[in-house]
């Protein structure tokens, strides 16, 4: 199936490693130009590597978004090599997990900063390229955590806000041609998770509660964003997509 996505220019942010570089890979085998981004230069340097060797067309760009000139910056950079801006992923994040009532402002701060504020820097840069173009994918990558997970009060704001920005920005630019959707991913196997001291805990809850009985991987994410993504998705926007094994209590 051709997603229509040849010559597109996709931004992926957080995209060193797990999900992220996962769909960086996806949208560059659907012919898409992707820039690699994230604050970890030697994995992202190496992320965008890999997809050139493989004869895909990547760049990196190290950039911090949540602040305002890296953000600038890479979007700036990014127009500048390649003309314009189709596909924005919006898929950075960080965990600081705990109770409420032993989590600092600083790890509230951080989560939302990087989960949510860091998404709407990115998307109102990118956004005027969109609207000139009259063509534009915006996807947002929030999580099942939205709908409250315990230890997660910061998590779980960040991603829930991911969808309600998502849903304003579908219905402020859908007149331009653009959509703007989130995935709401449940528990994934990824490296970083595989390395976490109750990593066999959290995947054994996670099987328990899901009606599909394997542990998601990130090509599962990977998939559904270049679906999102691609032209077969037009008539889709403000709608959150699972991808959860069919659990979401």
């Amino acid at each position: 199936m051709d997603l229509g996505l040849k010559d597109k220019v996709a931004i992926v942010t957080g995209s060193a490693r797990g999900l992220g570089a996962a769909t960086a890979r996806r949208l560059a085998e659907e012919g898409a130009t992707v820039v690699v981004t994230d604050t970890l230069r030697e994995q992202a340097e190496a992320t965008a590597a890999q997809l050139r060797a493989g004869g895909f067309s990547a760049h990196c760009i190290i950039a911090d978004i949540t602040q305002t000139g890296d953000v600038q910056n890479l979007v700036d950079q990014t127009v500048a090599a390649f003309g314009s801006i189709h596909i924005l992923v919006n898929n950075a994040g960080v965990l600081k997990d705990q109770y409420l009532v032993k989590m600092s402002e600083h790890d509230w701060d951080l989560v939302l900063d990087v989960g949510l504020k860091g998404a709407f820097l990115m998307t109102k840069a990118v956004m005027p390229f969109l609207i000139a173009q009259g063509w534009g994918r915006v996807i947002n990558i929030s999580s099942r955590a939205y709908l409250g997970n315990p230890t997660q009060a910061n998590y779980s704001a960040a991603k829930a806000g991911l969808i309600g920005m998502s849903r304003a920005l579908a219905k402020e630019q859908g007149r331009y041609g653009i959509t703007v959707n989130c995935i709401a991913p449940g528990f994934m196997e990824t490296d970083l998770v595989k390395t976490l001291p109750t990593y066999q805990i959290i995947r054994d809850r996670a099987l328990e509660a899901q009606p599909i009985k394997r542990a998601g991987v990130p090509d599962d994410v990977a998939d559904a964003v270049a679906f999102l993504a691609s032209e077969r998705a037009g008539f889709i926007s403000g709608d959150v997509l699972h991808v959860t094994g069919g659990r979401y209590g």
